[in-house]
């Protein structure tokens, strides 16, 4: 394919980060699963017990999650999402579960749920109401931070609706991580700050970042390929401000992983899970784990694509290329490698060519002299050793994603003897 047509993206310049939040937590994106995006806010248990936000829904999930490979993969996190809340605080003013729907309540599902291994994830607001109408937590950071510590929740998610005056959100976010950190209990914080106050202003990422574990930046995600590319298209273009806050610690966080669903081709998943790994991202399934399609959990559990979400050099990826319908993104990882997605945007036709090369790839550098190059997907192949001058030509499926990691190979002072 040409060059002319393709704009080259300037490398974003990463930024030393800011110092992230100091509670030892999210040192690399958190993974599990959530249950917002598949289950909504059904609490309707007599005609749906099936599909019904009640204590039983997260104990099914958390028994899949061990006996299916998900823990083994490193999906930990079992989170319960918005409704579970009665709609009254107890006589002390705490927080109290729906007795219906968790007659048991959220102490001794935690227990059960760590009890195999995992951990308990929960939902509050910082406003006066959750975005369903349950009870918000303005006025009560102190009192639910220790509720939830008492009940040994492992995560929080933390919503922004309802906040009286968005100048407060900062006030309102920071206030209740201080209340986590002086629980004691190590509680993964994971805000929607950004995504409510973008509506006004561009955030103060630098404050965020020593606020929270992860953020949310944009809208929520639906089951369907239109809300994965808005996604992917906002976050392209805001990197150079997104790019240089995530880190050990803190993560820019583009919603729930809906693999497994019903929106999205196999192709659509694979984009999504490649780009999600390439941005760093915390991996939050929201799918049925009870009844979800072999290619999709094979996706979904793929070692090799967990672990560029999961590399220790900690550095979120970002778009480098735009054009002829393509997009290609970066991620550096340690030892030096670098993980390489390329997107076929386009929506007709059939499989497309890409060639990547030093033209096309300007961090092909890394391949002076050698590297030896792998494919991910859309299947394992080992394309083998190149250098500076090779061009590796990948196939794209319209809507697919071919990913690769490009791994280079020192030079042995012999080899010229």
């Amino acid at each position: 394919m040409s060059v002319s047509n393709i704009v080259l993206i300037g490398l974003v310049s990463l930024l030393v980060p800011a110092s992230a939040l100091d509670n030892g937590l999210a040192v690399t994106p958190s993974m599990g699963w959530l249950h917002w995006e598949r289950f909504m806010c059904n609490t309707d248990c007599e005609a749906d017990p099936q599909n019904c936000i009640r204590e039983e829904l997260f104990m099914e999930m958390a028994d899949v999650m061990v006996k299916e490979g998900w823990k083994d993969a490193g999906y930990e996190f079992v989170c319960i999402d918005d409704c579970w809340p009665s709609h009254e605080r107890d006589a002390q003013g705490r927080l109290q579960a729906d007795p219906k729907r968790f007659p048991s309540g959220i102490k001794k599902l935690a227990d059960y749920v760590h009890a195999k291994g995992l951990k308990l994830g929960i939902y509050a607001d910082v406003g006066t109401r959750t975005c369903a109408g349950y009870p918000g937590t303005l006025g009560y950071y102190d009192i639910d931070a220790k509720t939830f510590a008492d009940w040994g929740v492992d995560l929080l998610k933390f919503d922004g609706c309802f906040m009286p005056d968005w100048h407060q959100l900062g006030e309102g976010y920071m206030n209740m991580s201080r209340a986590l950190n002086q629980t004691g209990r190590s509680i993964v914080y994971s805000c929607e700050w950004p995504l409510y106050e973008w509506q006004h202003q561009q955030p103060d990422y630098e404050a965020i970042r020593k606020t929270c574990n992860h953020w949310r930046n944009y809208g929520d995600i639906y089951d369907q390929w239109t809300s994965v590319k808005s996604i992917l298209d906002w976050t392209a273009d805001h990197q150079k401000i997104l790019v240089p806050v995530a880190g050990p610690g803190g993560w820019n966080d583009p919603d729930m992983l809906i693999i497994g669903n019903f929106g999205l081709s196999h192709d659509q998943q694979q984009t999504q899970m490649a780009l999600w790994a390439i941005m760093a991202a915390p991996l939050l399934m929201s799918n049925d784990l009870r009844n979800i399609c072999p290619k999709a959990k094979e996706l979904l559990q793929n070692k090799q694509i967990i672990a560029i979400n999961q590399d220790p050099l900690g550095k979120q990826g970002h778009r480098t290329l735009k054009g002829d319908s393509f997009e290609v993104w970066e991620r550096p990882l340690s030892g030096n490698r670098l993980a390489v997605a390329v997107m076929n945007r386009q929506e007709i036709g059939g499989p497309r060519r890409f060639i990547i090369s030093v033209a096309t790839l300007p961090s092909w550098q890394l391949c002076d002299p050698k590297c030896n190059v792998t494919q991910i997907l859309p299947v394992y192949q080992e394309m083998g050793v190149q250098n500076l001058f090779s061009e590796v030509m990948v196939q794209v499926n319209p809507t697919g994603t071919t990913l690769l990691t490009v791994s280079p190979i020192k030079s042995n002072p012999h080899d010229t003897l």
